[in-house]
């Protein structure tokens, strides 16, 4: 409950005088983000037009250059800041540019002044404090310790939490929830059957234990962290063993590998005190953003790929927007420059990603056996020192050649000129020797041809052990260095100056890294764990507890219920970083388990539920709508890891690259049926089925899907040939389930989409369905049954999550 206090007004009310309560005005909630989005751009950190700046209250109360006092406290009357706000003159109204205030903006800025204009601290820029679950009226032994801070909340307003869903529904949310996919209608009947809670716990526990829980939610953290598996820009070209990188993440997620541990092995698997192939390959992260091998400026091209780390780094681990302070201190955060480049001091130690003329030197890890790694180095040695003689002779023939021959060894037909007319310009000796060098070098190729394959992983493959300096760049530009800066943590976070320790000669690293993924995963960080179990929280209930994942500051949105945010993140640190332990607790919950009903009274108070006093509905994500399509006609393969494969697309969709076709290949039915996180992932051609449903940009972090409902998306279940082909398994499979009967049919293919028994009306329109087609549209038996069951896979009981 909101403290209430006494304004200075008074109601005369039967000749008696009564104190009008009035709630405390908010600083952080109602005020600050007020300041923030209409003020702080002319009169924040960054700029302080007339001499106001009014992201401080020492700043926002002195003397500005008119020698008036912008806020007077306890007066709001008598406080310039208002009495422009409230101006008719548009030389002297503020803001001066958008729409003026609006009167209820109006009224609240004029109430916290007149309540003495108190500043508070930013909620994320303050330790994470041990949040006690508060006393509520409503005791109920199903209540978890979470449920009570969403419950107090709830009981302020005179609400209460929705009645539980009932089992059909919870088991079907439960199973797409975790794994991704829906239940078969025979295991809903079974546990619905004996449902209780201990069921129901024994269920989520079975769940969390499932390998398909780690296809699931791989791919969540693969959005924030813009995994793809090219480079993007023209050519696009492939990132070698990117794929790996997916794989670590979902055996991550799976084994349940400490998010401490997780955090580490990503920002310096390559510095810690055990490096293993695992923490090597963790180094990937680096490695999957966008790259253009051809820039027209190399320099500021090397400092997009720091921005694109640094960005991802800070938004990813920290929800932090550093990257708006590259240029200029940060406008709204107070995050001036010179932190922005003190991350980047961390990271200079990585080095681009490729060359022109070498796209894997820089990023490919040899992973292969010492012995056949040596076999290899001594080979491939032999073949370019034979090379090089090689050449050498060519040369020395090539100048005794006539004009146009010599011409010509200088382009495209330089083989074509040496075969046949080498020999006539070199001496019995040097014919020889070139006759055995070119044996030398096809005995070094034949027997490298019969080796193992090496193997590599995408990762930190060479490092700059001795990084430059790092300057702040003036207005970002790196022909224009400013003053020199260490690495350095940000301030706002109240951390002292970093250690860096002083590497050996022969290091392979600056050993920078290792000391920034320490402090992101110390328990004195304010923000990692609060901004992970933000993550966890948003997958169940379709948004966070915090509505921008990625942004924490000034103009993130402020938390729901900021108390349960470090309930939940105390929790996780205190669990060893255990995430398995957040999703049990979150799913346990009643405020998990409640219905999605919609509830009159409830919407009247609380319309955008943000009060979570019911389960929200959810459509389902790209990946769950292709992999469910898959689980119900029968045709999911369940294999995991392993390269990508190739969706077939059409001519139409390889067209839209610039070169179609270019970098996509062939892969058979099987792979085609696994699961959809292990799609090759190219960004200059999205695979349609995904993209439709809002699969996300991958050039930057992705901190929340949109959730959208379009036309696209009922094009592309009704008409693609993937669906046709889909429909048509699923009819195979309900013909041999149950027979030719079409009611039997119809039941069974609900039954499927659904995960229940449908209801009697529900069968008999698909029934309907099928003899309308034949009769009015001369279908066949056979393609009027398939057209009843992609209507099936079309209803928004398959593609909703209640």
């Amino acid at each position: 409950m909101l403290t209430r206090v006494l304004v200075a007004l008074f109601a005369f009310v039967a000749g008696h005088t009564i104190p009008v309560v009035a709630e405390e005005v908010d600083f952080a909630t109602t005020v600050q983000p007020l300041l923030a989005k209409r003020c702080f751009s002319c009169h924040g950190p960054d700029k302080q037009e007339g001499g106001l700046r009014l992201d401080g209250r020492d700043s926002a109360i002195a003397q500005v250059d008119s020698g008036k006092r912008p806020i007077l406290p306890g007066d709001s009357s008598k406080s310039e800041l208002v009495r422009r706000i409230l101006s008719r003159d548009d030389a002297e109204r503020m803001p001066p540019e958008g729409a003026p205030l609006k009167s209820d903006q109006i009224e609240s800025l004029q109430r916290w002044i007149d309540q003495g204009a108190e500043y508070a601290s930013h909620w994320a820029f303050q330790p994470v404090t041990r949040a006690v679950p508060p006393e509520v009226d409503h005791h109920d032994s199903t209540l978890a310790p979470l449920d009570a801070f969403v419950v107090r909340r709830l009981e302020a307003k005179r609400l209460e939490l929705s009645p539980p869903a009932g089992p059909q529904e919870l088991i079907r949310r439960v199973y797409l929830d975790t794994i991704g996919l829906p239940p078969t209608p025979e295991v809903v009947a079974e546990l619905a059957d004996k449902w209780n809670d201990e069921a129901y716990a024994r269920l989520v526990d079975r769940l969390l234990a499932d390998p398909a829980f780690g296809d699931r939610w791989a791919r969540n953290w693969l959005d924030v962290v813009r995994y793809a598996e090219t480079n993007s820009y023209e050519r696009d070209g492939v990132k070698p063993n990117a794929w790996k990188y997916r794989d670590y993440v979902v055996r991550a997620m799976n084994s349940d590998k400490p998010y401490d541990q997780f955090v580490r092995e990503q920002i310096a698997g390559d510095e810690l005190d055990q490096v293993t192939t695992e923490t090597l390959t963790a180094t990937g992260y680096y490695r999957l953003g966008i790259w253009d091998d051809e820039p027209a400026d190399p320099l500021q091209a090397r400092f997009d790929e720091y921005d694109d780390i640094v960005s991802t780094t800070s938004q990813a681990f920290l929800a932090l927007t550093v990257n708006c302070a590259r240029c200029h201190d940060h406008k709204i955060d107070p995050i001036p420059q010179k932190d922005y480049y003190g991350l980047v001091a961390f990271m200079r130690d990585v080095t681009s990603y490729g060359s022109r003329g070498d796209q894997a030197l820089n990023n490919q890890i040899e992973i292969t056996g010492h012995e056949l790694a040596e076999k290899y180095k001594r080979l491939n040695g032999q073949i370019r020192q034979a090379d090089q003689q090689l050449r050498k002779i060519e040369q020395a023939a090539i100048v005794k050649m006539p004009g146009p021959d010599q011409r010509a060894t200088e382009g495209p037909e330089r083989e074509k000129v040496l075969r046949a007319k080498l020999k006539d310009f070199l001496s019995a000796d040097e014919s020889v020797k070139y006759d055995e060098l070119k044996l030398k070098k096809n005995d070094a190729q034949q027997e490298l041809a019969a080796m193992p394959p090496r193997e590599a992983v995408l990762g930190l493959a060479k490092c700059d052990p001795k990084p430059p300096v790092t300057y702040v760049l003036v207005r970002g530009s790196p022909q224009n260095e400013g003053a020199a800066v260490e690495p350095s943590f940000p301030k706002l976070l109240g951390q002292s100056a970093p250690s860096i320790p002083k590497m050996p000669d022969d290091a392979p690293t600056a050993g920078r890294r290792k000391v920034l993924a320490d402090w992101l995963t110390s328990k004195d960080n304010w923000l990692t764990a609060r901004v992970m179990v933000n993550r966890i929280w948003q997958h169940y209930f379709g948004r966070g507890i915090s509505r921008s994942p990625n942004n924490f500051g000034l103009m993130g949105d402020r938390p729901t219920h900021p108390e349960l945010i470090d309930h939940l993140a105390t929790e996780l640190m205190d669990h060893d970083w255990s995430l398995k332990v957040i999703h049990r607790q979150i799913l346990l919950s009643a405020t998990y388990r409640q219905s999605s009903a919609p509830n009159q009274h409830a919407s009247d108070i609380d319309p955008d539920n943000n009060l979570f006093w019911r389960q929200s509905v959810r459509r389902l994500s790209a990946e769950q709508v292709r992999d469910s399509v898959l689980a119900v006609s029968g045709q999911l393969n369940e294999q995991q890891f392993g390269d990508s494969f190739f969706q077939t697309l059409s001519r139409e969709v390889l067209a839209s690259q610039s070169q179609p076709g270019n970098g996509w290949g062939n892969s058979s039915p099987a792979d085609q049926a696994r699961r959809s996180v292990y799609i090759r992932i190219k960004r200059s051609l999205p695979v349609p089925m995904l993209a439709v449903f809002d699969f996300p940009e991958t050039d930057i972090s992705c901190e929340a899907r949109f959730l959208t409902t379009q036309p696209g998306q009922a094009l592309g279940m009704l008409n693609s040939d993937w669906m046709q082909e889909q429909s048509a398994a699923l009819l195979t499979r309900v013909q041999r389930e149950v027979g030719e009967d079409l009611t039997a049919q119809a039941t069974r293919a609900l039954e499927l989409v659904t995960s229940r028994r449908p209801l009697a009306e529900d069968t008999q329109e698909l029934v309907a369905l099928v003899e309308r087609l034949k009769s009015k549209h001369k279908f066949s038996e056979q393609q009027a049954r398939q057209a009843m069951c992609l209507a099936a896979l079309n209803v928004n009981q398959f593609l909703y999550l209640d």
